[in-house]
């Protein structure tokens, strides 16, 4: 076995591997670009180095940077993860050249699955079905649209050399052929540099449902069960689970042994997955076809782990030291049901838009035997804009799917993420999506239930008001003491924020927004039983105590609720019953009484940068006046005025890059 292995890669996938290497007593050495000096993978390791600036292409995509590291520091193997130079044929040679394992099949099964045109031919060679469509080397446009005429529409025009849904095109109409393939052509060119494309039969309604395989260089093949990964989005996958609903013991089979046949066609050793498309009937036909392999571990390969009782990670060092494979076929089994959703820094809201900044409050769910996170984030770290914006994986396991699904559904309501836009509400919109309950599973189920998946922002409910408000009341007091604590006479009762006056209590108002809904919450101050809030006409007890990290404990009315409360800025992310609301809390010096007020309107709406100043520091200018034009993801967003003011200065200059939420002017209302 190893004494030491580098681990080409960054985020949750070198953690990953990291925690087993650990367990196993072999040390590790991680890799680092500018960018991630002080991330999790770096703390994490043995060992670091430095190898280039923050863009992947000048560190994490440069083969002889990675190998200099590992010579510098006597790694015996390298571990690529997945991504970056995973599949990479020429580097996994390097690695061969200079004498390194590189942890990962041999460089003759990454070439010949790197093509998905070879790779078919491959296949159809070892009798594994393939997918009605055209595979062949002739690619004149003409003869390509009488292949689809041939096939039938709609069909699917996919780059050779592709991934992650790009260089793919649907067809639906004869007509529109030549033109999708010019499109289709451009991205291969500009993404993979390979415009070489295949034609396939596009199944309206179809599941992705892929085999974890994995071999020896002893020559045994096994197979690892399936997962299913239809729930996508653009052909990228949102949810995993195994093993696929609705998988009969005979199909299992079948499509088990087209996997290992798969394999064994190439000489595959290490970790692979042989991924097929099936019609979304699948229970009853039985159906499917041979759409890719992946040469490497894949993000989901948790789920597999979880229902298996293996570590695959574990299994990869094992067989790159030599060793045979761990278990037979026949001593592989399955117990229960495993899910995995991925926690991603992006707004659903905003076409999955990435979110970067710094990770304000993060707390996932208590690990245990039913809940699993791989992150490669903690409280405090950055999400960059160079990096895939994954925060984590969530994985869940119980014996059932159903009770999987409540278990995901607990998780994901005790996940709280503050700093970035993110994905947590829309995955638990997801899995309680009656068509995802029910396993009625295909590709096109996000567009299918857009209706229920993104709904119009709701008004938050009372109870939310209320403890947000409790939230900041507490928050005031606390600050209150510590500032009592460092003065002359600590116990002067002018310190205290409990409303106390000489003759009678004081009464205050306090205001705060969530969207365009704006309440006046009238605050009464009893230090017995907390305070009376009066919103809407309606007034309420309410106390609590407040914790660490925003963590409270309310008391409404004799009703205990648990609920947390974390402020940024002027803003209060209020997490109650598994929602988060985001109020804002304004300031009643500066608040004009006409529906205005900066909040919301003088912030950056999403990470960016400003490109243009449009009116002048220290001028009045008319609600609704164009202020300056921040540009995000190749989209400008206008700025505006939110009432009549004075536009006092600009918090940043042209060419400034914002975080989202960064205040961006100094303005006052009705000056």
């Amino acid at each position: 076995m190893f004494d030491k292995i580098l681990i080409a890669n960054r985020g949750e996938i070198a953690c990953r591997v990291i925690k087993t290497a650990r367990r196993m007593g072999i040390r590790t050495v991680a890799v680092y670009s500018e960018a991630d000096a002080g991330a999790r993978h770096v703390r994490l390791a043995d060992e670091a180095v430095l190898i280039g600036a923050a863009e992947a292409g000048a560190s994490y995509l440069v083969a002889d940077k990675v190998l200099a590291a590992a010579k510098q520091t006597g790694a015996q193997a390298v571990h690529p993860g997945y991504g970056f130079l995973s599949e990479n044929a020429a580097f996994a040679e390097a690695c061969e050249r200079s004498g390194i394992v590189f942890i990962g099949p041999p460089v003759a099964a990454i070439r010949a699955m790197g093509s998905k045109s070879e790779a078919k031919k491959l296949m159809e060679n070892a009798g594994v079905p393939l997918t009605p469509g055209y595979h062949g080397d002739e690619q004149a446009p003409e003869f390509l649209k009488q292949q689809a005429d041939r096939i039938g529409y709609p069909v699917l025009i996919k780059a050779a050399a592709g991934g992650g849904g790009k260089g793919m095109r649907t067809v639906f109409k004869s007509e529109e052929f030549l033109d999708a393939l010019a499109s289709c052509q451009r991205e291969a060119q500009s993404s993979f540099g390979d415009t070489h494309v295949l034609v396939e039969k596009y199944l309206l309604r179809s599941r992705h449902i892929e085999m974890q395989v994995f071999g020896d260089s002893h020559g045994n093949v096994v197979y690892l069960f399936e997962r299913d990964c239809s729930v996508q989005r653009r052909h990228q996958k949102v949810l995993e689970e195994a093993p696929a609903p609705g998988m009969t013991l005979e199909r299992r089979a079948a499509m088990g042994k087209a996997a290992v046949d798969a394999a064994k066609a190439v000489g595959y050793v290490g970790a692979g997955t042989v991924e097929f498309i099936v019609d979304h009937d699948f229970a009853n036909t039985g159906t499917f076809f041979f759409m890719e392999m992946n040469t490497r571990l894949q993000v989901e390969h948790p789920v597999t782990e979880m229902i298996t009782g293996q570590d695959l990670v574990e299994w990869q060092l094992l067989v790159a030291a030599g060793a045979p494979l761990p278990l037979s076929q026949e001593q592989l089994s399955i117990r229960g049901h495993a899910l995995e959703a991925r926690i991603y820094a992006e707004d659903p809201d905003k076409g999955f838009l990435p979110s970067t900044g710094r990770l304000v409050h993060l707390a996932p769910p208590e690990e245990s035997l039913h809940v699993r996170v791989d992150t490669g984030v903690e409280q405090g770290d950055e999400i960059t804009p160079y990096y895939d914006p994954m925060i984590a994986k969530l994985i869940v396991w119980d014996e059932t799917r159903e009770r999987a699904l409540a278990r995901m559904l607990q998780a994901l309501a005790q996940y709280r993420v503050v700093g970035v836009a993110n994905n947590v509400g829309f995955l638990a919109r997801l899995v309680a999506c009656p068509s995802f309950a029910a396993a009625e599973l295909d590709t096109g189920l996000i567009e299918r239930e857009r209706t229920l998946l993104f709904p119009e922002s709701a008004e938050p409910p009372h109870q939310a008001w209320l403890i947000a408000a409790l939230a900041e009341l507490l928050r005031e007091a606390r600050l209150a003491d510590r500032v009592a604590q460092r003065s002359a006479d600590p116990y002067s009762p002018w310190h205290r924020r409990d409303g106390w006056r000489i003759n009678s209590a004081a009464q205050r108002t306090l205001i705060l927004r969530h969207g365009e809904s704006e309440k006046n919450i009238a605050v009464a101050y009893d230090t017995r039983q907390g305070y009376a809030l009066t919103v809407d006409g309606q007034t309420n007890r309410v106390a609590g105590e407040l914790g660490e990290n925003g963590n409270l404990r309310v008391d409404l009315g004799g009703t205990r609720i648990a609920a947390t409360v974390v402020a940024t800025g002027e803003r209060r992310h209020t997490f109650l019953h598994g929602r988060a609301y985001i109020f804002a809390s304004v300031d009643p010096l500066y608040h004009a009484g006409e529906g205005g007020g900066a909040e919301g309107g003088l912030v950056a709406p999403m990470p960016g940068k400003v490109i243009a100043l449009l009116a002048t520091a220290g001028s009045k200018v008319e609600k609704g006046a164009a202020l300056l034009i921040l540009e995000a993801m190749k989209m400008e967003h206008t700025i505006t005025a939110p009432a009549s003011g004075m536009l006092k200065r600009y918090l940043y200059g042209v060419g400034d890059q914002v975080v989202d939420g960064a205040e961006l002017v100094e303005f006052e209302i009705g000056s």
